[in-house]
């Protein structure tokens, strides 16, 4: 299994915003740079097991939250990647799309 440090990057920004802070003050928390926060979140830097440790530990999440794509997490992000690829669709293909959305819905609903 391959990581995405970009995908990993972003979570850790939309938490860190989520707890209302700033790459300054999640670095003092967890004694990082803030250079080094921002270079993680925008996928330049990797972070070792003990960074991202401390970087969970600092946001109050575990891991796995970060890393496996936790169903709350993972909900938000592919609605985000629907909603790119869709600006890419023409009008019919769009369509097309919101029917089979409704066949699944109702396919959901007689489960």
């Amino acid at each position: 299994m391959k990581t995405d440090y970009k995908k990993l990057g972003k979570r850790i920004k939309t938490i860190r915003k989520e707890r209302a802070l700033t790459q300054e003050k999640l670095a003092e928390m967890t004694g990082l740079s803030n250079n080094y926060i921002s270079n993680i979140e925008t996928n330049r830097s990797i972070p070792s097991i003990d960074t991202l440790l401390k970087i969970c530990n600092s946001l109050g999440v575990t891991p796995d939250f970060i890393l496996l794509d936790s169903i709350y997490t993972s909900k938000k992000y592919l609605k985000d990647e629907i909603a790119v690829k869709l600006n890419k669709c023409s009008e019919k293909n769009i369509h097309l799309i919101a029917k089979f959305c409704d066949l699944l819905i109702e396919e959901q609903t007689n489960e």
